[in-house]
């Protein structure tokens, strides 16, 4: 006999056979997960290597060397590296320090930006971000140097991603990739430079400096977890540029073909018909207002290239838009060309391109920019003077970045929402000068200025007006029919 433990237990378990039966009922497939005739030579490269195996030292020297090509050789890849670092960077960012005291901000902000002038901060901004779109990754690091023409001689020095390696890496330590030594945490502990690039005229040169990771900026986009190196942004899109030439080239070959022969002259008589003996391939010499009579028998047709340039503009747009889809860009960026647009398309295109920009500015700020800054207060604090006291220490100071601006497509549209939302108490000054990249303190006292020069010279001040939103505001339609250009 079963006690009553015994029996509720038995009861509480299924019946194995029952479960058995019903896994193999419940057993289902996924389509992408087969494999037939028709798709096994596509999926045949897809592997199921980690991030760092997969972005091997020869994976990414490969696709460097491409991307490096393109850029130089295709001037729709040179235009998007060059847009895609001008809109991010723009003319460099500016900082504001956000402490309780006003005047010791300003004379900070002032002291730094005159640094960020003399090492050409925002220039040194934009290559590192083109570097990341065409080499994958960008490396500076920081330095001491005596021609910097300020108080502090902080600087950064530029150096290209294949500079950093391990010539003597051993394969076998698992926390060492490639030029970068990882502690047991996976923080970056010292990145190994080449004294020469290996593409000098030194390049059996094998000697490096071990830098501590403290004093290394390594920008890269980290598109998968434990990836620690990167490949270009413009990767998806190789294959596509060489195809957009290819087919250029191909186009330009059949208009020219077409253009070598004002015709060609043939019958449509039987081989051994009536008609006047002519030498194959012969050339007949036209001249111009003339009438020419044809042989016996023969016809005369202008040659036409039979290869479809009437799509040609289609599919360079389909391309290039196709293109600029792993950067985030829209078409009209991309190309140059905004002749297809209208302003509500235009908005709304952009909207996407800003927010993927402001997002890359906030990983800037913080990979690059917020340590640029520590760096920078080290040893400023060691200057006389040129830090104002009082004000606690450095790690408790506020502060944010400001980038530049950009212009609305529709600058009345524009002007008109500001009031409202200042109207509506729904934005406030600092945000409405942040979204043009401009500190409100500093446009406030300039406008006071201008203000009072104004009234001392007895001009006349011009009160604000608002316009009321019109139905053209509100009336989508009425948008879309109003074309706009590239900004």
């Amino acid at each position: 006999m079963l006690s009553w433990l015994q029996r509720t237990l038995f009861a509480s378990q299924p019946d194995v056979r029952l479960t058995r039966r019903s896994a193999r009922l419940l057993r289902g497939k996924y389509d992408s997960a087969l494999t037939s005739n028709n798709n096994r030579r596509h999926w045949s490269n897809a592997d199921g290597l980690s991030a760092n195996a997969a972005n091997s030292p020869e994976v990414r020297r490969i696709l460097r060397n491409r991307a490096r090509y393109e850029v130089a050789n295709n001037s729709y890849a040179r235009g998007i590296v060059l847009t895609l670092a001008n809109d991010i960077v723009g003319t460099g960012p500016r900082l504001q320090l956000l402490t309780e005291d006003a005047q010791a901000n300003r004379q900070i902000e002032l002291a730094f930006n005159q640094w960020a002038k003399a090492v050409g901060l925002a220039e040194k901004l934009r290559t590192l971000r083109m570097a990341q779109t065409q080499d994958g990754e960008a490396f500076a690091v920081l330095i001491s140097n005596p021609r910097v023409e300020t108080d502090v001689q902080l600087d950064l020095r530029l150096v290209e991603a294949e500079q950093v390696t391990t010539p003597d890496l051993r394969w076998n330590d698992a926390r060492a990739i490639d030029g970068i030594v990882f502690d047991a945490a996976g923080n970056p502990v010292e990145y190994h430079v080449l004294r020469e690039h290996p593409g000098g005229g030194h390049s059996f040169v094998k000697d490096y400096d071990r830098i501590p990771a403290d004093a290394v900026l390594h920008l890269f986009r980290v598109d998968r977890p434990g990836q620690s190196r990167g490949i270009p942004d413009i990767t998806p899109a190789l294959p596509l540029f060489a195809m957009l030439r290819d087919y250029s080239l191909a186009t330009l070959d059949a208009a020219k073909a077409a253009a070598y022969y004002a015709g060609i002259i043939y019958t449509d008589a039987p081989p051994h018909g009536e008609t006047d003996a002519v030498e194959p391939l012969d050339p007949i010499e036209l001249d111009r207002n003339t009438l020419l009579t044809m042989p016996g028998g023969w016809k005369m047709a202008q040659l036409h290239a039979e290869q479809p340039t009437g799509t040609y503009a289609e599919f360079k747009r389909e391309v290039l838009n196709e293109i600029a889809r792993c950067l985030n860009m829209p078409f009209n960026i991309a190309a140059g060309n905004s002749a297809s647009y209208n302003y509500a398309s235009g908005r709304l295109d952009h909207q996407t391109y800003f927010k993927s920009i402001r997002i890359d500015q906030s990983r800037i700020e913080t990979i690059v920019l917020d340590r640029i800054l520590a760096a920078w207060f080290d040893e400023a604090v060691l200057v006389d003077g040129l830090l104002p006291s009082g004000l606690g220490p450095i790690a408790e100071w506020s502060h944010q970045w400001f980038w530049d601006g950009h212009e609305h497509v529709d600058p009345q549209k524009e002007a008109n929402a500001q009031a409202t939302r200042l109207a509506s108490h729904t934005t406030t000054l600092a945000d409405e000068y942040a979204r043009k990249g401009q500190d409100w303190e500093a446009q406030l006292r300039q406008r006071a200025k201008e203000l009072q020069l104004m009234s001392e010279l007895g001009l006349a001040v011009a009160s604000p007006t608002s316009s009321a939103p019109t139905e053209d505001d509100a009336d989508v339609d009425q948008d879309e029919e109003t074309p706009v250009s590239a900004e």
